[in-house]
């Protein structure tokens, strides 16, 4: 596949319905763009006087992003016992996973680019994080209609093997009290261990709190970090396969310049996007 050749004709058609001047400025400062192009259409202060009347512009439509493949309904399954790392054989797409949070204009991204595209994510969400309680109205309407999921990653994101067992209850329960406080539903039974760690003392810990369903991955964007556009891209290129549970971060800006071109190649792999209950009872 050549990212390259087809790079900006697909980011200029989603940037036409990203709307806020926020991400916009951040997407053209994050993905490395020239200068604006100044303006083809003329103005009356440009055209030479004449006495042939001027005929009236008219105006190009303004283009619509494609949305991502509509996600076809799946047969879904029952919950397997013990961890998750991907999804069932032949699941015709992915389940994007989102963490932690760390910068309120990613995570207000990711619910415009939700918004804008259709995309299904799932989120786990560390409740110490401003940026959920500063989107919380973007991002409620997408909880509720089931296209965002959200997931519990703890309160503060601490290792919990290095926690005592009322510890890791602890950062659960607070985490848990948080998300359905601010969106109004349970993450339950999904809980994605921060770092991964977990065991089988965690575990047991975990599901004396509700969260019974560790949810790790197949395949990782490696923005946890602050990396550049292109290589994010160049992790989606490898993980973004069948039936993979990827994940990726709220955290830097590069995530933000990379978002169109992540849109673009499940385009072009015809991958649908499932969130986890779209998949398992």
């Amino acid at each position: 596949m050549n990212l390259r050749s087809t790079r900006q004709p697909s980011r200029r058609v989603l940037l036409s319905g990203f709307g806020g001047a926020v991400l916009v400025g951040a997407l053209s400062a994050c993905a490395g763009d020239p200068s604006p192009r100044a303006s083809t259409t003329a103005t009356a202060a440009d055209a030479t006087p004449s006495t042939t009347p001027t005929p009236t512009p008219t105006a190009t439509p303004t283009p619509t992003p494609t949305p991502t493949p509509t996600s076809p309904a799946l047969q879904r399954q029952p919950l397997p016992s013990g961890t998750i790392t991907g999804l069932p054989q032949g699941t015709p797409g992915i389940a994007w996973t989102v963490d932690d949070g760390a910068s309120s204009e990613v995570v207000e991204a990711y619910a415009r680019f939700a918004t804008e595209t259709g995309t299904r994510l799932t989120f786990f969400v560390n409740g110490v994080r401003p940026s959920w309680t500063d989107h919380a109205d973007l991002l409620r309407p997408l909880v509720a209609s089931g296209q965002v999921q959200l997931g519990n990653h703890t309160w503060d994101h601490p290792a919990l093997t290095k926690l005592s067992d009322q510890g890791i209850v602890d950062q659960l329960t607070r985490n848990h009290d948080f998300i359905q406080d601010t969106f109004g539903v349970s993450a339950k039974p999904y809980f994605r261990p921060p770092f991964g760690y977990h065991d089988a003392r965690v575990d047991a810990a975990a599901a004396r709190a509700g969260y019974t369903t560790p949810l790790l991955w197949y395949g990782s964007l490696a923005d946890s970090g602050d990396i550049t556009s292109d290589q994010i891209v160049g992790f989606a290129d490898q993980w973004f396969q069948p039936a993979h549970i990827v994940i990726g971060h709220a955290n830097f800006p590069g995530t933000i310049g990379a978002l169109p071109r992540l849109h673009e190649l499940l385009q072009q792999r015809q991958l649908a996007t499932y969130t986890l209950d779209d998949v398992f009872t």
